[in-house]
């Protein structure tokens, strides 16, 4: 029997869609969620938060991680935190630069919902012997790891409660000590319409840790909003990478089945309207 799915972007508006309960499981750490949908195809929720969906999966984990590893001149090795549904690992394998994507994912229910339900988001990426994968906590792996990432991907939930922590200066500083010369950070960083506030927050503790800190926004359907990235570094700027260089370098690394991400849409997400730049500036 269909159902409304509700998901709050604020106090007073939020985002629905129809939905067939598909799966619900209580985890020591969330509850999990799996529904069919007309709309977008299968949908992941954590704890009543839309996660991702099959239908529109690529706007979210295209742009969360392109942008950053295009811009990169070689990413051989990326650290993923969270992402246990295998979207941005399953992007940053496209590169053919890559010999390595670390999966640091808490709960391991997710990653078992994702293989048993989620195959059209990762796409085969948990059988691809470049990625590993470590259940545990994030924070932890970053004070112990010796290694040294091009790229750290924080693919987490929204900065409410306990995660507020994961967007933190101290979680950004641990970040900048797992990243390799050259390295980028990124992130989703909130709604700059339902969510300023949270979105000039976090742009400011990047900004206490890193010498370059690059906004960037782009409508999520299943967000129901224009939603924020960042991506940050000490040296990395993807903003100064031209349109011509972007689709070079993604025919150069055979990076394919591209939905959204290219070129001219790497110049276009940091173009920014007024009200937009007035909480990045």
């Amino acid at each position: 029997m269909s159902e409304k799915i509700f998901e709050r972007l604020t106090d007073a508006s939020g985002v629905w869609f129809d939905g067939t309960l598909v799966e619900r499981r209580q985890t020591p750490f969330q509850m999990l969620e799996v529904w069919d949908t007309p709309e977008l195809g299968r949908i992941f929720r954590l704890d009543g938060c839309n996660m991702t969906s099959e239908r529109d999966e690529f706007f979210y984990h295209e742009n969360l991680v392109h942008p950053a590893a295009i811009a990169h001149p070689a990413p051989r090795r990326a650290l993923v935190i969270g992402g246990g549904d295998g979207g941005s690992s399953e992007e940053l394998l496209k590169h053919s630069t890559m010999e390595l994507v670390h999966m640091a994912e808490l709960d391991p229910d997710v990653i078992d919902i994702a293989k048993s339900h989620f195959g059209r988001v990762h796409r085969g990426a948990f059988g691809d012997p470049r990625l590993k994968v470590t259940v545990g906590d994030g924070l932890a792996y970053l004070r112990a790891t010796e290694v040294r990432y091009d790229l750290v991907v924080l693919d987490l939930t929204d900065p409410v409660g306990p995660s507020v922590e994961l967007y933190s200066p101290a979680t950004f500083a641990l970040a900048r000590g797992a990243m390799a010369e050259g390295a980028a950070l990124v992130l989703h960083i909130g709604s700059p319409f339902s969510h300023p506030e949270r979105v000039r927050q976090t742009l400011a503790n990047l900004r206490r840790v890193f010498r370059v800190v690059a906004p960037y926004f782009v409508h999520v359907p299943l967000y129901g909003s224009i939603w924020g990235f960042a991506c940050a570094s000490d040296s990395l700027d993807p903003r100064a990478l031209a349109a011509g260089e972007a689709d070079r370098r993604i025919g150069e690394r055979g990076v394919g089945d591209l939905q959204y991400y290219n070129g001219e849409t790497h110049r276009a997400v940091f173009a920014m309207p007024n009200y937009v730049r007035a909480l990045t500036d």
